[in-house]
Formats: C-alpha cells, sequence, structure tokens
C-alpha cells in the first residue's frame, strides 16, 4: 500500500467531533434508504416493459422504456407493462380489446368508463400534469396512438430533474467519502468522479435510444456505475467511521496516539 504522506487538509472520520461523525452517519443512512427505493421504483417502472415475465429488467426493456413498443398503442403498452398490476386481469382484457377493435364511443360509454372510473381515476384524474389524464373519452382516445415512447418534452422534464438530483445526492456522497482513507489516491479520486460522468452519460443516452438501441447498454451501464459507486462509498465511510482503528499514518501524524474526540 503506498504510504505516502497525508495532505494537510486532510481529516480522517476518527479525527472529527463526535457530532460531525453523528451527522455523517445520519445522511447516509437516510440516503441509503433513499436509494434503496429508487432501485425499487425503478425496477417497477421498467421490469416486464417489453413483455417478459422473467422478473427482471432486460436490454428490452429500456429500450421499449425510452423509445416505444413500435407496435400497439400506448394505453396497450401501459396495460401489458408498468400498469398490469393496477387492475383485474379481467378488466385490463377488456380495455385492450375496446382499444385494438377500434376504441369507439359507445363501447367506451358501456364498457370501459366504469372501468376506468373505478380503477385508474384516483391517480388519473387530471390533477397531475405529468401523467396521463383518463376522465372522457376524447382523454383516453388520445392514448390509441402509437406507442413511441416518453415525448422530447417529458424526457427534458426527467431530465433536469435527475442531474440536479442525482449531482446533489453524489456531491454529498463525495464529500462525505473525501474523509475516508483509501489508497492509491486514484482510485478514491475515480470512485468520487464516475457517478457524475455516469450520470451525464445515462441521461444522454435517454435521447439517443430513439435513435439507436444499443444505447440502452448505456443506460444500463451508467445505472450500475453509479450503484456500484454509491455502494463502495457508503460502505468505506460507515466502516471507517465507526468499525475501523484509524490508520497508522493517521495515528504517526499525531505522535503515535489515538487521537482523542473532542
Amino acid at each position: 500500500m503506498n504510504e505516502q504522506p497525508l495532505h494537510r487538509m486532510f481529516h480522517h472520520y476518527s479525527e472529527m467531533p463526535y457530532s460531525q461523525r453523528v451527522l455523517f452517519t445520519a445522511t447516509l443512512l437516510t440516503l441509503g434508504l433513499g436509494y434503496l427505493f429508487a432501485l425499487i421504483y425503478i425496477f417497477d417502472t421498467y421490469a416486464g416493459r417489453a413483455g417478459d415475465s422473467s422478473g427482471m429488467v432486460s436490454y428490452e426493456d429500456i429500450v421499449v422504456g425510452y423509445s416505444g413498443s413500435g407496435q400497439g398503442s400506448v394505453l396497450e403498452s401501459a396495460l401489458t407493462g408498468p400498469m398490469r398490476d393496477m387492475l383485474p386481469h379481467e378488466e385490463g382484457a377488456v380495455i385492450l380489446a375496446w382499444a385494438r377493435e377500434g376504441a369507439k364511443p359507445e363501447a367506451f360509454e358501456t364498457d370501459i368508463r366504469p372501468i376506468v372510473e373505478k380503477r385508474c381515476l384516483i391517480c388519473h384524474d387530471g390533477s397531475n400534469p405529468h401523467i396521463p389524464n383518463l376522465t372522457g373519452y376524447d382523454n383516453v382516445k388520445k392514448l390509441i396512438a402509437a406507442d413511441t415512447g416518453p415525448s422530447i418534452a417529458t424526457l427534458v422534464r426527467v431530465s433536469h430533474i435527475h442531474l440536479f438530483g442525482v449531482t446533489f445526492i453524489f456531491f454529498v456522497m463525495g464529500l462525505i467519502f473525501s474523509h475516508a482513507y483509501l489508497r492509491p489516491i486514484w482510485l478514491k479520486c475515480a470512485i468520487i468522479a464516475l457517478p457524475f460522468a455516469a450520470i451525464a452519460s445515462d441521461v444522454s443516452s435517454w435521447y439517443f435510444v430513439r435513435l439507436f438501441h444499443p444505447f440502452a447498454l448505456v443506460v444500463m451501464g451508467g445505472g450500475a456505475v453509479m450503484a456500484a459507486c454509491f455502494a463502495t462509498m457508503w460502505l468505506v465511510s460507515m466502516y471507517q467511521l465507526w468499525f475501523s482503528k484509524p490508520p497508522l499514518v493517521v495515528l504517526q501524524r499525531h505522535g503515535g496516539d489515538i487521537p482523542s474526540i473532542h
């Protein structure tokens, strides 16, 4: 291991007061829980979008998620993908049959409206501008159009949210992790920097997938890199905060004794 001298501005966790270590720990625990729920949300959103019943997020799911299924309607893609568990199979089959048979308005009033009002309007009542409005025949009819994936306007809205949010998360994680003792230095710097490159390539690829499907692999790779870096920073930081002895170079800087905690 490279025991190069510590930078004068570097402070290991063992040199910090308890209050700062508790602050870092509480932040790590909260961000860790949030990241776990984010992974669950991603899985729930994309798994099965391409009709695969394996229960895993596949390359095809990502392609369909960003470029559409290329066949069928938006409504059909939703009912066979992320919304498939939101209503009984029999009721979903009725709606799919209606859409495939021309989406006739008279059939909507007798067969479809009762299902929509019972199962869908709790969320799709028009109060949230970011999800489809299913109130009335005209609004539902719009979803019979061919599924070409989310619009550019939708991608732009989600892009800026992700770029701002993920940047903030990894800035906080990187700031905490910067106090960890890890050698070689280049590896520590790479773990801090890689998530920012990954989110940029990930978000950019959302647009490129529509033109060239293999960019879905970049989306998946970017997500994997971010998850790996997050897990590494979280585990190393938490371990060195409370469970490991101070590094030898930190002890030597303080005359060989364990630094006192004020």
